[in-house]
């Protein structure tokens, strides 16, 4: 089974998909993701997703699932890399990605996650 790799970088997992994700490789990826984050503690995921030309609904759940699941597990979510077809026919669904934090690109995307985690420590800091 093909599997796509999760990356560590510092506190935060980088996923870079660069093949079409069908529904089995989407859940595949979730779950390996959940067991990552769990391992690792990361405080963040990035996920590129430049190279996907179609998004469907299954997929786009499941990024949210991701995304929720990370955030219960103390981390946030960043996708990156966008296309303007996907982002429209996201939208055409219906589909909102709540808790998915997007940006343009990998640099930029990398840059959100640290402003994230150093909100939320400050955060965490005022209440102590």
């Amino acid at each position: 089974m093909d599997r796509i790799p999760i990356l560590r970088l510092q506190d935060y997992l980088l996923v870079t998909i660069q093949v079409e994700l069908h529904d089995e490789l989407a859940v595949t990826l979730q779950d390996d993701l959940t067991q990552t984050l769990s391992r690792t503690h990361a405080r963040g995921v990035l996920i590129d997703i430049s190279a996907l030309e179609i998004v469907d609904s299954f997929i786009g759940r499941t990024l949210a699932h991701i995304a929720s699941m990370a955030r219960v597990m103390d981390a946030n979510t960043v996708v990156v890399g966008m296309r303007p077809a996907v982002a429209i026919t996201l939208v055409e669904l219906g589909m909102t990605l709540s808790g998915i934090n997007t940006a343009l690109n990998v640099d930029k995307g990398m840059d959100l996650l640290r402003t994230l985690n150093l909100d939320g420590e400050g955060s965490q800091t005022e209440d102590a």
